[in-house]
């Protein structure tokens, strides 16, 4: 049995990198995250409390401009969702309540939504393949009648 807080991670996680640093009072430490896909950030606080803010619209997140933030006196969490613009900013940031915070970030792909389906899933796979098919007959159609007006017009 594991105590809390250790490693006990999905094993649909791929544990990508693992960023160990001090932050100072009131400072921020930034870091930039390029990986695509699902990613779970997950710190904790190894002394101090250090406060994670994570943003795709600026590379220096901060508690005034971030898009997701995870700010417990205990382990941090944030889950960044696959849509999000890389890179991905990143701030940590050292809590003014204690003069040095020490952490310990794990950076995971979540790859739980690239499972493939199971047996349940893969009969219902099958037949949404076929309206792109439709679609694509669909579209011939109306570029040939467009192709037919504009030769008849000029």
């Amino acid at each position: 049995a594991r105590g809390p807080g250790e490693d006990d991670a999905p094993e649909e996680w791929l544990l990508l990198h693992v960023v160990q640093g001090q932050i100072g009072a009131g400072n921020y430490s930034y870091l930039r995250l390029s990986h695509e896909g699902k990613i779970v950030l997950r710190m904790r606080s190894l002394r101090g409390d250090a406060d994670l803010y994570v943003s795709d619209s600026t590379l220096h997140p901060s508690f005034d401009d971030y898009e997701l933030q995870s700010a417990t006196c205990g382990p941090d969490a944030v889950a960044i969702p696959a849509h999000f613009r890389r890179p991905v900013g990143i701030g940590i940031y050292g809590h003014p309540s204690h003069g040095e915070s020490d952490f310990e970030m794990k950076v995971y792909l979540d790859r739980t939504e690239d499972q493939p389906p199971g047996p349940a899933g893969a009969g219902a796979r099958a037949p949404e393949e076929r309206p792109a098919d439709e679609d694509s007959v669909l579209w011939t159609v109306l570029i040939g009648l467009l192709k037919l007006v504009l030769e008849i017009l000029f």
